[in-house]
């Protein structure tokens, strides 16, 4: 499985009308595309920074649908002001406890490994950091998306509510530190948004 993403910082009152544009323009094109399994948007109402993500069933689904949504994609990043950066992952984890909800909220946190580390920090999340995450009160679901050319990877945990994910933030912290020293991975950026959309039916792995 595989996922692309597209950031934009944009301007805090465009965030409704792109969440708009997204759900009314964006989706019903990305249903009629082979491979298509699922979107997901992150919005930061402070910063206007957002993060649409589509998932696809394979590589070559995910390229053969990039002519098609280049012109969507820079018509949404329009209505929210701002050009956008786009990256392409490997969908590496992905745990479930259950559906999100509305009022659902995500802790994103990006991180670097060296190249030779990427399976030893993909092990680490799978059989250290995701048992820890599933005991937090108001855990929904983890994913863990990697480029391993770049070595980046990104960690989004989705809680049922922000309270939720307040209430985990201290025993969040000290996970995160411990997992990144045991993967010896660099934390890069924790961000917090809110899960303004989800549509995916990307299956189990982990």
């Amino acid at each position: 499985m595989f996922a692309r993403s597209t950031t934009v910082q944009g301007h805090p009152q465009n965030i409704d009308a792109g969440i708009a544009n997204i759900r009314d323009q964006v989706i019903p094109t990305l249903r009629d595309l082979d491979g298509f399994v699922g979107i997901s948007f992150l919005a930061d109402r402070q910063s206007g920074r957002c993060i649409a993500t589509t998932a696809w069933e394979t590589e070559e689904a995910m390229r053969t649908s990039e002519p098609k949504l280049r012109t969507l994609r820079e018509q949404a990043a329009e209505v929210l002001g701002a050009r956008p950066q786009v990256d392409e992952w490997e969908i590496a984890v992905l745990h479930r406890d259950h559906t999100s909800r509305s009022g659902a909220c995500v802790r994103a946190t990006w991180i670097r490994f060296d190249a030779a580390q990427a399976d030893q920090a993909i092990q680490t999340y799978k059989m250290t950091a995701l048992p820890a995450m599933e005991e937090f009160d108001g855990f929904c679901s983890a994913s863990l998306l990697i480029d391993r050319d770049e070595g980046i990877a990104v960690s989004s945990v989705t809680y049922d509510s922000p309270e939720a994910m307040e209430r985990a933030r201290t025993q969040a912290d000290t996970l995160r530190m411990a997992s990144a020293e045991e993967a010896g991975v660099e934390i890069l950026e924790v961000v917090e948004f809110e899960l303004a959309l989800a549509h995916l039916r990307v299956p189990e792995m982990v």
